[in-house]
C-alpha cells in the first residue's frame, strides 16, 4: 500500500526509497528492516546530546504525567518560567525577555515582527530588513522573504517582500560586505538579520568572527537592530554555546530552536533586549505584541528544554564538543588529501567540503547519489548540492565517526564520478 504521507523536501515522483525508522539511540537510527544507520547530520541539525538522551526522555515522561498543554496567553506554568529564567541566565545580560514559539522558522518570524513593532511603536517608519546573500531563515513567508531567492521559493515569489541584501564575505572581499552594510544602514533600515559565522542551508559557508563583530558595530553606530539567527549555530555547534560569543557580539534579538530541547521535541524561543520589550508595553492594548500559536510554550517541550539546560549545567558538554571537533579534524585532514575534495573546513563540530568544482547546484544528481551511496553503507548524509557536511550528535564514538568519513571518501574515489559528476 502506498503511504499517504507527503514528505518535506522530497520529490515523490522519483520513487526513491524512504526507510522507516523504528528506534533511535545516541548517534544511531534503527530501521524496520533491521538495519543500523549512523546519523551524520543530527537529523537535520537538531540532535545534540544524542537520540533518546535518558535525562531528556525522563523529563518528558514526568511532565506528560502532570500537565500536557495549557493556553499561554495570559496564563503561565512552571516549566516555561524556569526555562525563561535559565535562558536569561546563560545568554548575554542585555537579553532579558523570552518569547516562545515552536520552530526555527517561527522564531525568525517573531524576530521580524518584534523589530518592526519596535519601530512602529516608537513612531519611526523603519520597515526595511537587511540580510546576507545565500542566507536561509526558514520556509514560512517571512522566512523565505529574508532568505536567498532560488529554487526553494521561486513558486512563491509573489508572496515575498523585498529586502536589502549584502554580499556574502568571500575570502579577500570582506570589505565589500561591510561597505554594503554601511550604505544600507545610512538608509535607516529596521534591522540586519544574519546567521552568525555559518550560513547553513546556503552551503555551510563560513565567515570570520572579526567580520561579524564589525557588522554589529556598524548596526550599533546607525541604530539598526541586530538579529542573530542561531537556530542552527546555537547550542555548541561552533564550539561555544552561541556563535555570537566567538565574535563578542550581543544581538538585540536572538533566535534559538533545534538544540534547545536537545533535538527531542519542537520548541523555539526569541530573546530580546529590554528596549524591544518596553516598546510593546503600554496601557493601550493595540500596542501589544500580536503573535502566538496554539502550542506556545508547551509544558512538555519546556520540560525537555529544561533537561537540556541541566545537561549543559551539570555535564562537560563543551569538553565533548572540543573533543569531537578534534576527532573530526583528524579525519577531515585525511579526506582533504583526495583530489576531488575542495575547500575542506571545520568550525566546532561542523565540517564541510565540496566534492568537485563549483558548477554543481542543489538539483544536480550528485547529492541524491551521495545520499544513496552513504545509505548503502549505513550512514545518513544529506548534502547541499555538491557540499557535503558532517554535523553529528556530540556523543558519537570513533567507529561511527569512521563510518561517516569512510563513506564520503569511498564516494569521492568512485571511478564513474569523474565523468558524470555534473550530470543532471
Amino acid at each position: 500500500m502506498t503511504s499517504p504521507v507527503w514528505h518535506p523536501f522530497t520529490q515523490h515522483g522519483l520513487g526513491e526509497p524512504i526507510p522507516q525508522v523504528v528506534r533511535t539511540e545516541g548517534a544511531v537510527l534503527h530501521t524496520r528492516d533491521g538495519r543500523r544507520f549512523v546519523d551524520a547530520i543530527s537529523s537535520w541539525w537538531v540532535t545534540t546530546h544524542g537520540h533518546c538522551n535518558p535525562r531528556i526522555m525522563a523529563a518528558i515522561a514526568a511532565q506528560a504525567a502532570t500537565m500536557d498543554q495549557i493556553i499561554f496567553a495570559g496564563w503561565t506554568h512552571e516549566p516555561a518560567e524556569t526555562l525563561a529564567r535559565e535562558l536569561v541566565r546563560i545568554t548575554p545580560e542585555p537579553l532579558q525577555h523570552v518569547f516562545f514559539s515552536d520552530s526555527g522558522s517561527t522564531s525568525v518570524e517573531v524576530a521580524l515582527k518584534m523589530a518592526l513593532g519596535f519601530w512602529a511603536n516608537r513612531g519611526e517608519p523603519r520597515h526595511r530588513i537587511v540580510v546576507m546573500e545565500h542566507g536561509y531563515h526558514g520556509d514560512t513567508i517571512g522566512g523565505m522573504s529574508v532568505g536567498a531567492r532560488g529554487v526553494f521559493n521561486r513558486p512563491y515569489q509573489p508572496l515575498l517582500f523585498d529586502v536589502a541584501t549584502i554580499p556574502f564575505p568571500e575570502p579577500g572581499h570582506a570589505q565589500a560586505t561591510l561597505d554594503a552594510l554601511e550604505a544600507h544602514c545610512r538608509d535607516e533600515p529596521a534591522a540586519l538579520l544574519v546567521e552568525p559565522l555559518v550560513l547553513g542551508a546556503g552551503g555551510m559557508k563560513f565567515y570570520p568572527a572579526s567580520l561579524l563583530a564589525e557588522m554589529a558595530k556598524i548596526c550599533a553606530r546607525h541604530g539598526v537592530l541586530f538579529i542573530a539567527d542561531e537556530v542552527m549555530t546555537g547550542w555548541g555547534r561552533t564550539g561555544t554555546l552561541l556563535a555570537c560569543e566567538r565574535a563578542g557580539v550581543v544581538p538585540d534579538i536572538l533566535c534559538l530552536s533545534k538544540g534547545l530541547t536537545g533535538g527531542a521535541i519542537p520548541l523555539a524561543v526569541t530573546l530580546a533586549t529590554a528596549p524591544i520589550f518596553d516598546a510593546h508595553v503600554s496601557a493601550d492594548r493595540a500596542r501589544m505584541f500580536f503573535h502566538s500559536s496554539s502550542y506556545t510554550a508547551n509544558p512538555i517541550a519546556c520540560a525537555a528544554a529544561n533537561a537540556n539546560l541541566a545537561i549543559w549545567r551539570d555535564e562537560p558538554v563543551l569538553d565533548r564538543i572540543a573533543d569531537l571537533g578534534d576527532r573530526q579534524q583528524d579525519r577531515l585532514d585525511r579526506l582533504a588529501a583526495h583530489a576531488l575534495i575542495r575547500n575542506p573546513r571545520r568550525l566546532g563540530t561542523i565540517v564541510a567540503a565540496e566534492i568537485g568544482d563549483a558548477r554543481s547546484t542543489y538539483l544536480d544528481s550528485m547529492g541524491p547519489r551521495l545520499i544513496a551511496f552513504a545509505r548503502e553503507r549505513g550512514v545518513l548524509l544529506r548534502p547541499l548540492g555538491n557540499t557535503v557536511y558532517v554535523m553529528p550528535p556530540y556523543c558519537i564514538d570513533d567507529p561511527d565517526l569512521d563510518a561517516i568519513y569512510d563513506a564520503i571518501t569511498a564516494f569521492a574515489e568512485r571511478e564513474p564520478l569523474m565523468g558524470d559528476l555534473f550530470a543532471f
